[in-house]
């Protein structure tokens, strides 16, 4: 997100009361930097290759439908892992020949469907082949088949997102005795398979690693062709996971850098005898998301400021828990929501749970925060305000997409500070406290007592 835009959205956020006293979390979506990034992604793989490529945007990155909608616009499909992915995906319109299925734990009714809407889909193991043998017999199907293999390259940074280590429970593992054997001799006992796929990890995962990945699975294809004498395998699923930076408003590495490096480290992947596949999540929405809440309370304790907010664990449970591999940044805005100034000041920034560790920001160099200020949290569009943690159970803050016309023409809601109009548009309602109550048994409450 343009740090420029950012600064008229939250002003604009306040002075809308979408942030308040009654709602003191909000997040909130640039829809120009998404529509960027997505251009950027389409761009960078459009300048290496002529070949037809399928962006699928990987949907646990942010699974909500009118932002699958809006990368569907853009021009991507999407990537899912669940019928409830599924279920999204389709209801944000996204037609079969644009959906992928990957999972490690499919169930034979999932992949029932998706055969029988004609939904790509990447057997995981070779368990799930003969599953797969079952259902092609039983009734024809237009889904592109393959299978997903796990070169076994090794681990970026953060052991818990690298999928291709020795002993990772994704794919086929390549350099397990007799695996590599295996798999060539699945694709020459069916001519149905016509796929390959690999993903090497995200977040922590060298690019280097990630090419090294695909270089692994393209000679793989290379050596299945070979065997079978023709070229049965004719589209490769390259996987996503370019990392994103989560310590400054720069985007790097980009799509364009990733892009070529694989066209100068796997040159064939590109040279037209290859469809490709992407499944990038993080990379795409990351930047353009920015949780704010309400600073509800200031206090000092063993000398150091803490400034309690509303925004903790239930929306950055990786930060919360692992803050040295989920590193966020924080932005101290003021009641009305311009920029804090002030002298910097080293101090603490809680969330609203009950337990010690509920942290966004320990030792954090900031301009002083006081009660009823703002705090702004960036680079939070992928995986944070989209994947609740119902920690004290705390509600879902509402998510707000948000435009800005410069100069303020054209139409639009309040004035977002002078230098531009911010309109607002509702991607998901808050949640209510009936709705908890619902989630939480509601309707049974007296089953245990009856």
């Amino acid at each position: 997100m343009a740090s420029s835009r950012r600064d008229l959205a939250v002003r604009a956020a306040v002075d809308q009361g979408l942030l308040s006293s009654a709602e003191p979390v909000v997040a909130l979506l640039d829809t120009a930097g998404i529509r960027a990034s997505a251009t950027a992604l389409t761009s960078a793989f459009a300048a290496v290759t002529d070949a037809p490529v399928l962006h699928a945007f990987a949907v646990k990155a942010a699974p909500l439908v009118p932002v699958l909608r809006l990368l569907h616009e853009a021009g991507l499909g999407v990537e899912v892992a669940s019928p409830g992915e599924l279920a999204l995906a389709r209801a944000a319109g996204i037609p079969p020949t644009g959906t992928v299925l990957d999972s490690p734990a499919k169930t034979p009714a999932e992949l029932r469907q998706a055969l029988a809407l004609g939904i790509a889909v990447n057997a995981d193991n070779l368990q799930e082949l003969a599953r797969l043998d079952a259902l092609v017999a039983s009734a024809p199907t237009a889904s592109p088949l393959g299978i997903r293999v796990n070169p076994q390259v090794g681990a970026g940074s953060i052991g818990a997102l690298s999928t291709a280590t020795a002993t990772s429970k994704f794919g086929v593992a390549l350099r397990d005795e007799g695996a590599r054997k295996a798999v060539v001799q699945a694709y020459l006992e069916r001519p149905w398979l016509t796929r390959l796929h690999t993903h090497t990890g995200s977040q922590g995962v060298p690019l280097a690693l990630m090419a090294e990945g695909v270089g692994e699975a393209y000679a793989l294809a290379e050596e299945i062709n070979r065997t079978v004498g023709r070229q049965q395998i004719d589209t490769l699923d390259i996987g996503g996971g370019l990392p994103v930076n989560f310590h400054s408003d720069e985007e790097t590495p980009t799509y364009a850098e990733y892009a070529r490096l694989l066209a100068d480290t796997v040159p064939g992947l590109f040279d037209g005898r290859y469809g490709l596949v992407t499944e990038f999540g993080r990379s795409l929405l990351a930047k353009h998301g920015t949780v704010l809440a309400r600073v509800e309370y200031t206090k000092t304790s063993g000398g150091r400021p803490i400034a309690v907010t509303h925004a903790g664990v239930q929306l950055a449970t990786r930060t919360v828990y692992a803050p040295d591999a989920w590193p966020l940044r924080v932005l101290a805005y003021d009641a009305e929501g311009r920029p804090r100034t002030g002298e910097v000041t080293v101090q603490d920034v809680a969330g609203p749970a009950c337990f010690a560790g509920d942290l966004l920001a320990t030792g954090r160099a900031l301009p002083l925060l006081h009660q009823g200020d703002v705090v702004a949290v960036p680079d939070t569009g992928a995986y944070y305000f989209a994947h609740h943690y119902a920690y004290n159970s705390l509600p879902r803050p509402g998510i707000h997409g948000f435009t800005v016309t410069e100069n303020g023409e054209g139409g639009g809601a309040q004035d977002g500070g002078g230098d531009g109009v911010v309109a607002f548009t509702t991607v998901r309602k808050p949640q209510t406290l009936a709705e908890i109550v619902a989630e939480s048994g509601g309707a049974h409450a007296d089953a245990l007592v009856g």
